[in-house]
């Protein structure tokens, strides 16, 4: 392990925009307890600096170039299973947090309330705690009992949004248009709604898609 400081907190922040690194290392450089040990850029980067480094926690963001964030908290975690990962995002969807906690994530952060809960998360997911957003919290637990879209569902539902009609899903998916139909009676269930468009933007809020 580097040497440092073992009575600090070693933080590697990894967000590909650098307003964001900037602001985050000036938060935590003004706490007696933590220090920035490394930025990176993308996953990859994010995977080789954990390597180098060895911080002990991890600021992860979800949408980074090269590699996503959940892909790269499933690699250091496959490596590392003790590393201490937080999430940061701007989507506050269930299935995201999901998405992430199932990755190995510790915690999950809205980068509109980082000034709020960013030192306390840091010092909780540290002492091996979980620190979830309090509205991503609620929304997990109103979901938990729902049936959620299959892998199949998801890709159709994505497809939708991107405005193709039954029959262009259905040629794209190499299967026929009933069974398209069959995909979207499912996903109005499961989502509990009753159009398509109602579905795309219910699926987007939740994190389920993107737009």
């Amino acid at each position: 392990m580097p040497a440092g400081n073992a009575d600090l907190i070693r933080i590697l922040v990894a967000d590909d925009h650098p307003i964001l690194r900037e602001g985050v290392s000036a938060i935590i450089s003004m706490q007696k307890d933590m220090e920035v040990a490394g930025e990176a850029a993308t996953g990859l980067q994010a995977i080789a600096l954990y390597e180098a480094l060895r911080p002990d926690v991890v600021l992860m963001d979800l949408r980074m170039p090269e590699m996503n964030g959940v892909e790269a908290i499933e690699k250091i975690r496959a490596a590392h299973p003790d590393a201490h990962i937080i999430v940061l995002t701007t989507y506050s969807g269930d299935a995201k947090a999901l998405e992430a906690m199932r990755a190995g994530a510790a915690g999950f952060l809205l980068k509109s309330s980082l000034r709020r809960e960013l030192l306390d998360a840091i010092r909780a997911v540290h002492r091996g705690q979980r620190h979830l957003h309090p509205d991503v919290a609620q929304d997990i637990a109103l979901h938990a009992i729902e049936d959620s879209l299959s892998p199949r569902e998801v890709e159709v539902l994505q497809m939708i949004a991107g405005g193709h009609s039954n029959k262009q899903v259905a040629w794209k998916l190499g299967v026929a248009e009933e069974t398209i139909k069959s995909n979207i009676k499912s996903i109005f269930g499961k989502l509990r709604v009753s159009d398509r468009t109602h579905a795309v933007t219910t699926a987007a809020k939740r994190g389920i898609i993107e737009l």
